[in-house]
């Protein structure tokens, strides 16, 4: 049976295209024979638990340890109840263990003790009966909260001292977060901010993208099952458009060869790779709909929405930024910067933004097409001012992140224009005071900037032109449309401002200018 590119639960290496899964962590045997306990966090869908399968099982393979990978998500559904939660925990690790381990390397039987140290009590004999020090890896750690999580962390804290002939000579923590960011409900905040409850922890070590290379060694493996071709420039498209975060690698490469283009003999190629994309973005698969539920975060609101608006972060604590880099929804620029951590993300979060706006938009009739179907920006342009007289108002109060509110809305607007025949493609970075869209649909190309007048600042519409100018000459057009929203309290009322003004620069770009 041929493999596949796989895009749910850990990949196994005869069922699925993959990579070496524990070269991305090279420091993981120096911390197993430091008889180290560790944190190994990533954000989802990055191979962590394919990497910890595979660690746990060369580790037992080498005759020098009894490795396993056990979860700990069963005890969430016990947060402020610790003891049943032990017992939840340690049920599942005993079923686990049975599968993963050779007879004489499984407890003989778990001793369960007082409440709130059964864990203890039940890896300790395990540790003094097994014939090789013991190495667990403790996958989603950061699903348990509140007491059940403290409880669990204290417990390792206590019984470290007493490895390796009594207690797991190495234990790895599994998970989002580093620990500090685990949940808790005391203090005041919902975060622990501080690693005290495991403080024996040697080091957070966190799993890294695929680089170009690997992206590259995946897709040939598939040319080498199948003959079918990725040429490099589709390859490469790849790695851009993901910077090699794996989901997304697999994903796109799953859609190109098992539903867009099944007959082995046709060449992959770049446009198929840019067709995928659209694709995967539209549809919001699992892995993109968890991303969007964390723009809903106040942590992580306070720092994409100035990201999308293009201005400065401000007094954000570093803890935070760290955070959203751990999660997997931003990247430090190699230039210096915070920015998205791939292109994939940058359309699919502020695209997510619009739903709510887009199910509030009235029935819209597509005015802007004509009857040959071609896009008429003259008739586009009378749509959206119409549109945005009657409705722009009330659609700005229906999205939370009200920096951004008439950027939404104006997507919302667009999306409905190019839903099925276009594209909408969007360019915003921090300190930027900006975003820029492209809408292509057929063989128009219209450039747009966004400017928002603010309080106590000038009249953006200069730098806007000169803005999208260079924007304009980056897509190879002389024709723009920029937008001003005056989000001034004083500014007069929709009515009043709402106007356009075409504007022919000096560099001999024509530009419609919008004040809404």
């Amino acid at each position: 049976m041929s493999r596949w590119f796989n895009i749910a639960g850990p990949c196994q290496a005869d069922k699925h295209y993959m990579l070496s899964p524990t070269s991305r962590l090279p420091d993981l045997s120096l911390l197993i024979e430091q008889e180290s306990y560790f944190v190994i966090h990533a954000p989802r869908q990055t191979g962590k638990t394919t990497a910890m399968l595979a660690a746990s099982q060369q580790l037992t393979a080498t005759g020098r340890y009894a490795a396993v990978v056990v979860s700990i998500e069963v005890g969430s559904a016990f947060n402020h109840d610790p003891s049943a939660a032990e017992l939840a925990i340690l049920g599942t690790w005993r079923d686990t263990i049975a599968i993963r381990l050779p007879h004489d390397l499984q407890p003989s039987a778990w001793e369960y003790g007082e409440p709130g140290q059964r864990i203890k009590a039940s890896l300790q004999a395990w540790a003094k009966s097994s014939p090789r020090p013991l190495v667990i890896f403790i996958d989603e750690i950061d699903s348990l909260q509140d007491q059940t999580l403290i409880s669990v962390l204290r417990q390792l804290r206590d019984g470290f001292p007493n490895r390796p002939e009594n207690f797991p000579s190495s234990v790895g923590l599994i998970g989002l977060r580093d620990v500090r960011d685990y949940k808790v409900a005391s203090g005041g905040s919902d975060r622990l901010n501080t690693s005290s409850p495991f403080n024996i922890k040697v080091t957070s070590i966190t799993l890294r993208n695929f680089n170009a290379e690997e992206v590259q060694e995946l897709y040939q493996q598939h040319t080498a099952a199948t003959g079918q071709i990725f040429t490099e420039e589709a390859t490469a498209t790849a790695f851009d458009l993901t910077q090699g975060q794996p989901w997304l690698v697999n994903a796109l490469a799953k859609e190109v060869v098992e539903k867009m283009v099944r007959d082995r003999s046709i060449t992959i190629t770049k446009e198929h790779i840019l067709q995928a994309k659209e694709i995967l973005i539209a549809r919001q698969d699992t892995h993109l709909d968890s991303l969007a539920e964390r723009l809903r975060e106040p942590r992580i609101k306070a720092i994409i929405e100035p990201m999308l608006a293009g201005l400065g972060l401000g007094d954000i604590p570093n803890d935070d930024i760290q955070f959203v880099i751990d999660l997997g929804l931003c990247k430090m620029h190699p230039q210096g910067g915070l920015t998205i951590a791939n292109p994939i993300y940058r359309e699919v979060l502020p695209r997510v933004l619009t739903v709510t706006p887009m199910a509030s938009l009235p029935m819209i009739a597509p005015t802007w097409l004509t009857q040959s179907g071609e896009l008429n920006l003259d008739a586009l342009l009378a749509a959206f001012i119409k549109f945005w007289r009657q409705h722009g108002e009330p659609l700005l109060r229906s999205t939370s992140y009200h920096e951004i509110a008439p950027h939404i809305v104006l997507m919302a607007f667009l999306h409905r224009v190019v839903n099925g025949g276009g594209i909408l493609e969007r360019e915003y970075a921090i300190g930027s005071d900006r975003m820029d869209l492209c809408l292509r649909y057929k063989d128009v190309t219209l450039g747009i900037e966004l400017k928002v007048w603010r309080e106590k600042k000038r009249d953006p519409q200069a730098e806007g032109i000169e803005q999208l100018e260079s924007y304009l000459a980056r897509l190879g057009l002389n024709e723009g449309w920029l937008f001003v929203f005056d989000r001034r309290k004083n500014a007069l009322p929709m009515e009043e401002r709402l106007s356009t003004q075409v504007v022919v620069t000096e560099n001999q770009f024509t530009i419609t200018v919008i004040r809404a």
